[in-house]
């Protein structure tokens, strides 16, 4: 590897394309350096004088992709050669963000890009800023699927990951007016340098139409089909080990274009079918508040499994030749309830194309499919419309009935009451007849696993408490983890080499050896080193705010953070409530001795969820009012910072003191934003929720702050008569805080806009706002008197950083290798 030769660090003029240029290094092109320029002339077609900089960003990323392409090509032969068994994860979401400092960090080749784009005066942290992040996600179900991906490749684990190739993903969120404004996100407006498509994995996805019986075997005959095309992204593993497969699907009509339609006048009616297989791989989520965006989703689901699943099943018999080997072969883990029609669709072609008996097929099903919960919220839990369901996919329907008539015949033999088989049941009749598809994976699967052990504990004994009964053995737990590459060595490299300095190297391999840390938490010097790299990554944090919003904040202020989708169980309204009693509180009492801070928000509000778009409303309305209100000068700041995404979360994660965990107990399945936050050094405060549990356990109680009803509390106050309104007026702060908000205090040109969002709290609080607030105000105190203590802070940033290793996704992805998928 060619050592870096450091460039002049002067300010120096940008380039017409806006890059800035450095003095070239003066030394000899090194091999990757003719690579590069190689690429940059014979696949960009430019030369080095005429190059813009996204020339160079894409001649990079072809360059690096030349060496990935060999161990690519490697590790696929490995897996061919030792006939090992693939792990095929099937998901919605990747949300990947971008691919070059991931790629170039897991191949132990940022310092030669470094130095090969140096010699032509550019610097690789500006040149990586080109790359946009891939539209693929929303929040932490999709983030979870990346780091999983990038784990099953550092664990030298054959793997696919399955999904959908998203032309604009979920929308780029822009701040009007502090309203949210959903636009197309163009992430691929000018190609995608990662992608390969795969012209020879074409399949044809059905839909509607009839289901006839010939020769004793069920043919469907669908009345629409379009044809599903994979393109391929190599997702590399630390070190460079192996590099697996994010294989995405792109949808395509049969016929694209009615030639005879389009002649005679008929533009629109003749893209009709390529138009309706576009919006298949258009957009992820669409709004589903209608019966056509029911129908899109469910659509857009079948039409990614079905994919997906035929693309194992062939892979299979080609490699194998014998379908009842494919639980040896193949372990599908199924991402939440998204993919779980997979269970009919595997169902179809073991019974209907390869013609199995169904008690087989129904055998080879359950010990090949795996299936991950992630909530507990039951409008998460989908279900469909039986009618909508049987129009769509008539055989899968006749197969669900099948297979729940055996289901349900052997919950009436081992005792259950009707009320369990009511339950069990996978058809809802409780009012309009509803498909379960969290039912459907259930039984589906030989593994239903939680993702934190107080999430797998309450799925015993909530959203499956009848199926538990019924298959007692089935649910395990995987606390999910996150990958330390991406989230410590590659967003924070300053933390990345102060740790290595104080304890080597060995936990850039093994994420637990963070725990050597804890010998040296009183260390004075090491504690200065952390907070300088934090006051760093701080500055550059304010940096980026100031350039793109322009507001000023103070980086020795403790930077408080909630950044997370926008919901009502996470809560962003009780910190926003906290917040405006904080904002009071400094104005009634300036002799007293307030810790500066700052709060940043960033998150994304579904675009039907009219209360979570209320709230980024209120907390931009909150942050204009404070903000230029000079009484408090600088103690307070509040900022929302729009498009929330990767990236983003790159930069504020590492410039993170307190790290808000705060929703509604028992309703967070585990959250990774908080393993993130700990493992850089950022503090928790939080309720007893998710991941938040086995974090205390792991950092100590000390290192961390909780406050907040129990999840079992919550359930106690929703089921005896809690009264909010009794709370609110025996609090004198809250009741001020919400009489601010709701009288229009920061909303004068609308006094009313938030009448109603708070008329909430005082009506149900079924998220606890009320119940909480002053067990969370009291632990913000208790964070001011700690951030003021300066050595005992330290220690604890350290044991935090310490102490979490044991939430690396390789750990995680190892529990589920051995005891879910058997592969290690």
């Amino acid at each position: 590897m060619l050592k870096f030769s450091a460039v002049a660090a002067h300010a120096v003029p940008k380039t017409p394309g806006g890059l800035h240029r450095r003095a070239s290094v003066p030394s000899s092109p090194s091999e990757f350096d003719k690579h590069i320029v190689r690429v940059l002339r014979h696949r960009v077609g430019k030369d080095e004088r005429a190059a813009k900089p996204h020339d160079w960003y894409n001649a990079s990323i072809y360059a690096l992709r030349d060496q990935i392409i060999d161990a690519w090509i490697s590790s696929t032969r490995r897996t061919y050669e030792s006939g090992g068994k693939r792990v095929y994860y099937l998901s919605m979401e990747f949300l990947i963000g971008r691919l070059l400092r991931d790629a170039l960090s897991n191949m132990g080749m940022t310092r030669e890009m470094e130095k090969a784009l140096a010699a032509h005066g550019l610097d690789l942290a500006e040149i990586e800023e080109y790359e946009p992040d891939a539209a693929l996600g929303n929040g932490g179900l999709g983030r979870l699927a990346a780091c999983f991906m990038e784990s099953l490749a550092t664990l030298d684990i054959p793997a696919y990951g399955y999904g959908i190739r998203y032309v604009n993903g979920m929308f780029r969120q822009r701040i009007d007016d502090g309203w949210q404004v959903e636009l197309p996100e163009t992430w691929l407006a000018h190609g995608n340098p990662w992608e390969f498509e795969r012209l020879e994995s074409t399949y044809r996805i059905g839909f509607g139409g009839e289901v006839d019986v010939e020769n004793e075997v069920a043919v469907w005959h669908p009345a629409e089909q379009v044809e599903a095309t994979a393109v391929d992204t190599p997702v590399v593993g630390w070190r460079g080990k192996r590099v697996n497969t994010l294989r995405l699907w792109t949808a395509s009509a049969l016929d694209p274009l009615k030639l005879d339609a389009f002649n005679a006048g008929d533009h629109f009616g003749a893209l009709s079918e390529q138009v309706r297989a576009d919006s298949l791989v258009r957009v992820l989520y669409p709004a589903d508040s209608n019966a056509a965006g029911q129908e899109l989703r469910l659509r857009q689901e079948y039409f990614f499994t079905a994919a997906s699943v035929q693309d194992i099943v062939r892979r299979h018999m080609q490699y194998e030749g014998d379908i009842h080997t494919l639980p040896e072969k193949a372990a599908i883990q199924l991402n939440d309830t998204h993919p779980s029609v997979a269970v009919a669709e595997l169902m179809r072609l073991l019974v209907d194309i390869h013609q199995l008996e169904f008690e087989d097929a129904w055998d080879i099903c359950k010990r090949t499919v795996s299936y991950t919960n992630h909530t507990l919220l039951p409008e998460a839990l989908e279900t469909w419309p039986l009618p909508l369901f049987e129009r769509l996919l008539p055989r899968h329907m006749q197969i669900i009935y099948a297979i729940n008539s055996r289901i349900l015949r052997e919950a009436r033999k081992a005792g259950c009451d009707d009320a369990q088989i009511a339950a069990i049941s996978l058809i809802d009749e409780t009012g309009e007849r509803r498909v379960r598809m969290a039912n459907l994976a259930f039984v589906g699967a030989h593994s239903v696993n939680g993702v934190a052990a107080l999430h797998t504990e309450l799925m015993k004994e909530t959203v499956f408490t009848d199926l538990h009964r019924l298959y007692p053995a089935r649910i395990n737990n995987k606390t999910n983890g996150v990958t330390p590459r991406r989230w410590l060595q590659q967003c924070n490299p300053g933390l990345t080499k102060v740790i290595r300095d104080a304890i080597g190297e060995d936990f850039l391999d093994d994420a637990a050896r963070l725990s050597d840390l804890n010998a040296l938490a009183a260390d004075a010097e090491l504690g200065e080193r952390i907070a300088e790299v934090k006051h760093a990554n701080k500055v550059a944090l304010v940096g980026h705010i100031k350039a793109t919003m322009g507001l000023r904040l103070n980086p020795y202020a403790m930077f408080d953070v909630q950044i997370k989708r926008i919901h009502e169980y996470k809560r962003q309204l009780l910190n926003l409530i906290e917040t405006v009693a904080l904002y009071d509180q400094i104005r009634s009492h300036p002799e007293r001795d307030w810790v500066p801070r700052v709060k940043i928000f960033a998150g994304k509000a579904a675009s039907s969820y009219h209360n979570a778009k209320l709230v980024i409303k209120l907390a931009n309305d909150i942050a204009r009012r404070v903000n230029n209100d000079p009484t408090v000068g600088g103690l307070l700041k509040v900022v929302f910072v729009p498009n929330y995404n990767v990236s983003l979360a790159e930069k504020i994660i590492p410039a993170a003191d307190l790290s808000e965990q705060i929703s509604t107990a028992g309703m967070e399945a585990s959250g990774t934003g908080n393993m993130k936050f700990a493992l850089n050094g950022a503090l928790t405060i939080g309720t007893l929720d998710g991941a938040n549990v086995e974090i205390k356990e792991h950092v100590g109680d000390e290192n961390i702050v909780i406050f907040g009803l129990t999840a079992e509390e919550v359930a106690q106050r929703r089921a005896g008569g809690y009264v909010p309104r009794e709370v609110i007026e025996g609090s004198r702060e809250l009741s001020q805080a919400l009489s601010m908000i709701a009288s229009g205090v920061f909303s004068p040109d609308d006094p009313n806009r938030y009448a109603g969002l708070v008329g909430g709290i005082f009506d149900h609080d079924w998220f606890m706002c009320a119940a909480d607030f002053e067990s969370y105000s009291a632990a913000q105190r208790q964070v001011d008197a700690k951030w003021a203590n300066k050595s005992l802070w330290r220690e604890s940033t350290i044991r935090n950083i310490a102490n979490v290793g044991w939430f690396s996704s390789d750990r995680t992805i190892g529990e589920y290798a051995k005891d879910i998928w058997k592969v290690l």
